[in-house]
């Protein structure tokens, strides 16, 4: 149990003497609590630790909540209600609103810290993310009006990546406006900046925002305007890697909007020219956080099918995917397009194969399945539509996330 109080109380942020404080007890009783030389015996006391720390007594007595848990993966509403704070902070505006004025990182200590925060969103580790998020939403507007070790402009790159991030993982976590109102601060940054190119990747997070919004022919007109921008004004096939790979992911996502309107004219369209700009760069690499490339091309397509109904299709273009090609994407993405290959498995009533994809995607990055409304809707799904036991590794995933009645 001191663990669990140790792992709660690192998640909200607090030290042990700040949270020793909240509870009325000393730093040296926190410390012995947390290293188990102190016993947690009177539920009065578990239940004070618990609202202190803004969970239920269960987690500490090591029952999860059923649903959307804490299950070492996810994000809970305390922690997206701390990002949603962060968004609506204006620290810059410090001087008018009579707050104390915050000391400036320096740019070489955030690029780090933002790197950091990439990584953890490419293995899945949202907690850590979510974190990184909050510190990171206030200093990068601070590093940008007093830029200590760069420019204004270096902060503001950092911030476009700080809200893209944010974007991104509130999208997942189903808080569509959240993310909307991060991406478009994202773009406004960007333009602060002097790189292009995080303009362009921006414009994919306020595309994304806007499909989860229902948004799906503005999502689309935005990424393909914006493509062919950027595309005319980097010279063509003569672009560099990196300007190919930005042209290739807006056009990516703009086969997504295409296929969530039911365009598959139009969404295959823009599926082959990202595989003919995939075929330029002849193999699949990370710049600016895409993983674009021939594999990730092949994984669009197949999701493109699932939007489009045509779960068959989508299996069809997977069952071509190099098994080695795809192990090398980042585990977000792999666990991403396991998920998607789940949706088709159910489209065309493939249970055991469903179950398949959805125990992998777990296995790749437990938090692309235990903290997506979608994945929890397909444990429903399959255990609702398989005949017989299901198999038992989707069992107990299913018991895990609580979708077993």
């Amino acid at each position: 149990m001191g663990r669990r109080v140790a792992y709660w109380r690192q998640r909200r942020g607090m030290s042990q003497q700040v949270f020793a404080d909240r509870i009325g007890k000393s730093k040296s009783w926190v410390d012995k609590i947390e290293r188990g030389v102190r016993r947690l015996d009177k539920y009065s006391v578990i239940t004070e630790l618990a609202e202190a720390l803004s969970i239920d007594a269960g987690q500490l007595l090591g029952r999860e909540p059923r649903r959307r848990p804490g299950l070492g993966g996810c994000l809970d509403q305390v922690e997206v209600e701390s990002i949603r704070q962060s968004l609506e902070r204006y620290e810059r505006l410090g001087r008018f609103l009579e707050a104390a004025p915050i000391e400036s990182t320096p740019i070489p200590e955030l690029r780090g810290s933002v790197n950091y925060c990439w990584l953890a969103f490419e293995k899945g580790h949202y907690p850590v993310v979510a974190r990184s998020l909050i510190q990171l939403l206030r200093d990068t507007p601070v590093a940008e009006d007093r830029p200590v070790g760069g420019s204004s402009a270096d902060a503001a790159e950092l911030m476009t990546q700080v809200y893209q991030i944010a974007s991104t993982v509130l999208r997942k976590l189903g808080e569509a406006q959240l993310a909307w109102l991060a991406a478009d601060r994202a773009i406004s940054a960007a333009n602060r900046g002097n790189d292009p190119l995080l303009a362009g990747i921006a414009t994919t997070r306020v595309a994304n925002a806007l499909r989860a919004l229902g948004r799906h022919q503005a999502a689309l007109d935005l990424n393909v305007q914006v493509a062919h921008g950027l595309i005319s004004e980097f010279g063509g096939e003569n672009s560099t890697p990196a300007q190919i790979s930005v042209y290739g992911a807006l056009l990516l996502q703009g086969a997504m909007a295409a296929a969530l309107a039911g365009d598959g004219t139009t969404s295959g369209d823009l599926l082959d020219s990202a595989s003919r700009a995939a075929n330029i760069l002849g193999r699949d690499a990370n710049y600016y956080y895409t993983s674009f490339g021939p594999t990730n091309v092949m994984v669009h397509r197949a999701a493109a099918f699932v939007e489009l109904g045509e779960g068959g299709d989508a299996l069809a273009v997977h069952d071509r995917i190099p098994p080695a090609a795809l192990a090398d994407l980042v585990a977000e993405r792999r666990a991403h397009h396991h998920l998607d290959m789940t949706r088709a498995c159910v489209q065309v009533g493939d249970m055991e194969r469903a179950s398949r994809h959805l125990v992998t995607a777990d296995r790749h990055a437990p938090a692309e399945v235990r903290c997506r409304p979608v994945a929890i809707e397909l444990i429903d799904q399959i255990l609702h539509r398989t005949k017989g036991e299901p198999a038992q590794d989707l069992r107990r995933l299913a018991e895990e996330v609580g979708a077993l009645n």
